[in-house]
């Protein structure tokens, strides 16, 4: 989508910017939504964010999935809002280059690399969360990323040709929650990452990430990790601590 379709997007917006209604969000099955500002905590950054309102109707609807796939996109998370600060803090690691985000949400982390200048790819398992992450996108930095609905679980046969794998960098935040995540995003990686190429990871202090961080080091990925505190927007997280983990994998593909 180019940028003079992502303006004309921009304005067909109607309602109120607390109560928007955006072309292709199915407000009969999904409920209202809501437009929020959240504040990055360290550079102070502000994001305008629309996000769904009724997240029980959201669960009610996922009942259903076979792959038990829970609306965590639909929420904002400490992590997301870690990694996106992480981001801008030093955007010359970002500017200019192909990088990809697993499990984009509502597209905060997205607003961040796409304000840093990368060249972007967004993935994520629920149509609905990529329809919302492009709009975030659009209303915050003018910009939509490449997208594609992505499940790393099972992934295509065509995804990494499509992604222009492998990349420099690969971002994702909040991720993992079961065991059953680890050996695909692992085998994903090994595919998706360039040797020398890096993740950028932000997990609150879950068993199942830690895990994973653990397998990385054992195959000579080096960890280079920063942790932040809040503030976050939500009062239920003032005690969470994210761990933003910048993973390098190493420069020869003996070290896989």
């Amino acid at each position: 989508m180019t940028m003079s379709q992502s303006l004309e997007w921009d304005t067909v917006l109607v309602g109120t910017p607390e109560a928007p209604t955006i072309p292709g969000w199915d407000t009969a099955r999904l409920g209202p939504l809501r437009g929020r500002t959240v504040r990055l905590p360290r550079t102070g950054e502000r994001l305008t964010i629309v996000q769904p309102t009724d997240l029980d109707r959201l669960l009610d609807l996922a009942q259903g999935d076979p792959e038990e796939q829970l609306p965590y996109w639909a929420e904002i998370w400490p992590s997301g809002l870690a990694l996106a600060d992480a981001i801008l803090s030093e955007p010359d690691q970002l500017g200019g280059r192909r990088v990809i985000e697993l499990g984009c949400g509502l597209g905060i982390t997205a607003i961040a690399a796409l304000r840093a200048g990368a060249e972007l790819l967004i993935t994520d398992y629920s149509a609905e969360a990529l329809l919302l992450a492009r709009w975030n996108c659009v209303q915050n930095v003018g910009r939509i990323p490449q997208a594609r609905r992505f499940n790393w679980r099972r992934p295509e046969s065509d995804f990494l040709t499509w992604a222009r794998a492998p990349l420099p960098l690969v971002l994702a935040a909040d991720i993992l929650y079961e065991r059953r995540d680890l050996d695909p995003l692992l085998r994903l990686l090994h595919s998706l990452v360039a040797p020398g190429g890096s993740l950028w990871l932000a997990e609150p202090g879950r068993r199942t990430a830690a895990v994973f961080v653990e397998l990385l080091r054992a195959e000579g990925w080096r960890d280079d990790v920063a942790y932040w505190n809040g503030p976050w927007p939500e009062a239920g997280d003032a005690t969470v601590r994210v761990a933003v983990h910048r993973l390098q994998r190493p420069p020869s593909v003996h070290g896989s």
